[in-house]
């Protein structure tokens, strides 16, 4: 069971999951965000994903909070593509005596999921706002806007424009931008909107292109991603 609300850090969420599976397995579909997570008393920080990842072997509830695209690899203090496609201790990536900190200060909240909102809000006073250049772009392209127009409009370069994603999602704009375009298609699919419609209103060329699209990114087909009742 999947649970999620809004957080009280702008632009994240912060949810709790147990795995479905009978072997506690669950796929996460890639959404252009990062996420500081709570497993087994560990603290974690799952990296941006590129395709589908299995929890597999991590039955057991989760805990987590889910960065807005591009705002983690500052609160975290490491380059996104440093953790593309990964999942890592905290303790790799922080001093031992700031992952107690964060770890007593999860363990002290009433519930985990609280803990780790409290600890993302703590680190988000001290970096300051997201990147307003940043936050443009991922609006941009989560509309739908082509990646070269985006570029122009923000008055910067390709390659400029390619170090700035990798280091902030994890991959290149172009990237980000199949990502998010297949979240927009998964939206309409999942609320009844049949798969030829929600192609073109999202952005693909027609129906086989959208499946090659969420094959690629996910292993599966878009009819094993949206209820029953829900799939045309």
């Amino acid at each position: 069971m999947y649970r999620e609300r809004a957080s009280r850090l702008p632009g994240a969420a912060v949810w709790t999951s147990v795995p479905a599976g009978e072997d506690g397995t669950g796929r996460v579909l890639p959404d252009g965000c990062m996420d500081l997570l709570w497993h087994d008393g560990r603290l974690l920080v799952a990296g941006p994903d590129t395709r589908a990842h299995a929890d597999a072997g991590a039955a057991g509830p989760w805990s987590g909070i889910r960065f807005h695209p591009g705002t983690a690899p500052t609160l975290l203090g490491v380059p996104a593509h440093e953790l593309r496609d990964r999942r890592v201790e905290l303790a790799d990536l922080w001093p031992a005596a700031e992952v107690r900190r964060a770890t007593v200060r999860v363990h002290a909240a009433h519930h985990p999921a609280r803990g780790l909102e409290d600890v993302a809000l703590r680190l988000a006073a001290s970096a300051g706002p997201p990147d307003p250049l940043l936050t443009r772009l991922v609006a941009a392209l989560d509309a739908g806007r082509p990646v070269a127009r985006t570029a122009d409009e923000l008055g910067l370069g390709a390659r400029q424009l390619h170090r700035r994603s990798l280091t902030a999602f994890g991959y290149g704009p172009k990237t980000l931008a199949r990502v998010l375009r297949m979240r927009r298609a998964l939206a309409l699919a999942r609320a009844g909107v049949p798969f030829a419609e929600t192609a073109l209103r999202a952005g693909y060329a027609d129906q086989p292109h959208l499946s090659r699209e969420v094959r690629s990114l996910t292993g599966v087909a878009l009819r094993e991603l949206v209820p029953p009742d829900a799939a045309s």
